[in-house]
């Protein structure tokens, strides 16, 4: 049996949250994953906005949400307070975090906090045409190696590594489902 998370719709059985720094692409990757299927709305207690979809990746049905820009689970900010508490208390089964490619060096440390939280999490290393532009190369093999973890080139404007993206994160669910099912017997 999958896992169902409680939500408007009963056949959303995963939830996929969108975390990364303001300005990187968050909301081009949540427009291109749930196209018109979007709620906006203010979390609960505040007045900043979280944007939540569904999408079809792979054969699973997911609740996508679009949080706050961040730049480190130790918030400062109300929308830094939003993003970890929904990281938290959401339990995703996914957690895609969004970097400007160009800036690598600087959007790392959330990347490895996300990682040192336990949280199931695919790099999706944004605006590779304009690092390319700019002739930075980065070897997202060796740094997936290093990290343990999918690192995924892609252009968003243009739609590169969509596909990839869905195919990953598709299996890490099919992965998760299987331990679910394997715990339940």
């Amino acid at each position: 049996m999958s896992r169902t998370h409680s939500d408007d719709s009963s056949n959303v059985t995963a939830r996929v949250v969108l975390v990364g720094s303001p300005n990187v692409g968050k909301s081009v990757l949540f427009n291109r994953l749930t196209g018109r299927y979007v709620v906006v709305s203010n979390y609960p207690g505040t007045t900043v906005e979280v944007a939540r979809g569904q999408a079809r990746i792979g054969e699973t049905v997911c609740e996508v949400i679009d949080t706050p820009g961040m730049y480190s689970l130790s918030p400062i900010t109300e929308e830094e307070r939003v993003a970890r508490a929904l990281l938290l208390r959401e339990q995703p089964d996914v957690v895609i975090h969004v970097v400007d490619a160009k800036n690598l060096n600087r959007m790392l440390s959330l990347t490895l906090q996300l990682l040192e939280a336990g949280l199931p999490v695919v790099l999706l290393l944004n605006m590779m045409d304009e690092a390319d532009r700019l002739h930075l190369y980065i070897d997202h093999r060796a740094l997936a190696k290093r990290l343990g973890i999918p690192v995924i080139p892609a252009s968003l404007i243009s739609g590169r590594g969509v596909e990839e993206l869905k195919n990953i994160v598709s299996e890490y669910l099919s992965a998760r489902q299987n331990r679910d099912l394997s715990s339940a017997d």
